[in-house]
């Protein structure tokens, strides 16, 4: 197909079949977007985890506190969730402070793939619109001119079929990358939970008083105080 029949083919299917390409810009777009914002978030999240985990099994609740205030993962906002509410604990209620950051953060990974959604429902609908009107507009240039039979409709209406052929394509390439995030998210949806749960047990076994500590250590930090150095075992002779 040269530029010339290709420009016919878009003429032929008019606003329909633009609309359906800024569809598959968009859906790309969205795409490669959430791609990006997927990307690392389950290994930042073990890393950090492991971390966490390790100091904590220390006992140094400062030093775990401080992790998590410096890490870039965006899983860290559970733990510092976490750690805040440990403070001030009545039973286990900051588990479900826990639970409530981690959902919020995968409501944040759902987000705009509603749009990709929209777009695999609805372009084979637009794409069959286009046609029907490229269609109807075939058959008023046959009663207009006269001329009848197959022959002189038929480019008009292959040319026409071109938007359904365009929206179901489009359609399928918004489906697949609906579903391929969905299931992503729910293998991240899972990892997380795996995480916090050993985190909640590991931070159950800690007293208050001591995260408070970690706390007051984190916001010294924080204000400008000399970094907390590393934690180092030592043996005895």
């Amino acid at each position: 197909m040269n530029q010339e029949e290709l420009i016919d083919l878009v003429l032929h299917g008019g606003g329909t079949l633009i609309f359906i390409a800024l569809c598959s810009v968009v859906a790309i777009a969205l795409a490669i977007e959430r791609l990006i914002a997927m990307w690392r978030i389950v290994p930042d999240a073990r890393s950090l985890h492991e971390a966490i985990s390790r100091e904590l099994l220390r006992g140094d609740v400062a030093q775990a506190r401080l992790l998590a205030s410096r890490s870039q993962a965006l899983a860290a906002e559970i733990y510092l969730a976490g750690f805040a509410r440990h403070q001030q604990r009545k039973g286990k209620a900051f588990e479900a402070t826990v639970e409530r950051e981690r959902a919020s953060l995968v409501l944040l990974l759902k987000r705009r793939l509603w749009a990709l959604g929209t777009i695999g429902t609805i372009s084979p609908f637009v794409g069959l619109f286009g046609t029907v009107v490229g269609i109807m507009s075939a058959f008023s240039a046959m009663a207009a001119s006269g001329a009848g039979g197959f022959a002189v409709v038929a480019s008009g209406i292959s040319q026409a079929l071109v938007a359904t052929a365009s929206g179901i394509f489009v359609a399928i390439e918004a489906v697949v990358f609906y579903n391929f995030f969905q299931a992503k998210i729910g293998r991240v949806a899972a990892e997380l939970r795996l995480l916090t749960e050993e985190f909640c047990e590991l931070l159950a076994e800690v007293p208050p008083e001591a995260a408070a500590v970690g706390a007051a250590v984190v916001v010294e930090v924080g204000a400008g105080s000399e970094p907390i150095p590393e934690r180092q075992d030592t043996k005895e002779a």
